[in-house]
């Protein structure tokens, strides 16, 4: 990338967080300008300058951009033994709360959120539990709350599912068509999803447990200062935080945690 291209990329993520509040500004650059450039390369444009000017310009453009820029990948019962450590590990120290509060930061299209609160039925806790699901991308956000998965896909987690330590028919905890799974509603309800920008937005809660997994690997060093310290100030005395797999505690903030589960990344805030 010449020095000239870092300039016109400097530009285009000020004009999007100027005109329209996104903020990709401290995001991973390498990862930045793979997918500024797939989307150059898709529109046929030679500079990003000219995305620029696309993005300040072109009604509805920048949503399409957004979705070329957030990474939207997720699925049930993802790495199954994480939640089979959140079921064994996490579980027994909140079960007695009055009221269970979590957040998942970086939602996506909600699957994880889902499997969060079927984890939490199955316990018997379902019905004290709020579980906030948050992404900066208003259009993941508007699918997660249709509970639609595709049917194929959903069929493939039933194997995540059981590894994760299921109790029931995962098939129960849906009805279908033809071509979607739909979420029943009894699941749907326990969770509120809704926009939140990890990079500009504030901490909104107190919560027992966030999980904010496989999300901070795309930021720089700096962004991903300011949102420990976000999670830290958001999670309740003892409260759990989960990373994912490649993702490090911060060095400043470690000593504030204990480990619950170092191979699954989740940690205890001390009292």
């Amino acid at each position: 990338m010449t020095n000239l291209e870092n300039i016109e990329i400097d530009l285009l993520l000020e004009g999007i967080y100027q005109a329209y509040g996104y903020d990709f500004r401290n995001y991973l650059r390498s990862s930045l300008t793979r997918r500024i450039h797939y989307r150059m390369q898709k529109e046929e444009l030679t500079t990003v300058t000219q995305l620029l000017e696309k993005v300040l310009h072109e009604p509805g453009f920048i949503a399409t951009l957004v979705n070329d820029l957030s990474i939207c990948v997720t699925e049930m019962f993802r790495d199954p033994f994480f939640f089979k450590a959140i079921r064994e590990k996490v579980i027994p120290n909140i079960c007695d709360l009055p009221e269970i509060r979590i957040w998942h930061a970086g939602c996506s299209t909600g699957e994880e959120a889902y499997s969060m609160a079927i984890l939490l039925h199955e316990e018997g806790l379902l019905h004290k539990a709020k579980i906030y699901a948050t992404d900066m991308n208003e259009q993941v956000i508007d699918y997660a709350k249709s509970g639609s998965i595709s049917l194929k896909r959903m069929q493939a987690f039933t194997k995540n599912y059981l590894q994760a330590g299921g109790k029931e028919e995962f098939s129960s905890y849906y009805k279908t068509d033809q071509k979607y799974a739909i979420i029943h509603p009894e699941i749907i309800n326990r969770i509120v999803f809704a926009q939140h920008n990890l990079a500009t937005d504030s901490t909104f809660n107190e919560f027992h447990i966030i999980l904010c997994r496989n999300v901070l690997i795309y930021f720089n060093a700096t962004l991903q200062q300011r949102v420990h310290q976000l999670l830290y100030a958001s999670l309740a005395p003892a409260g759990f935080l989960a990373l994912g797999q490649m993702e490090a505690m911060n060095g400043s903030l470690k000593v504030k945690y204990e480990e619950a589960d170092p191979c699954q990344k989740i940690f205890c805030k001390r009292s």
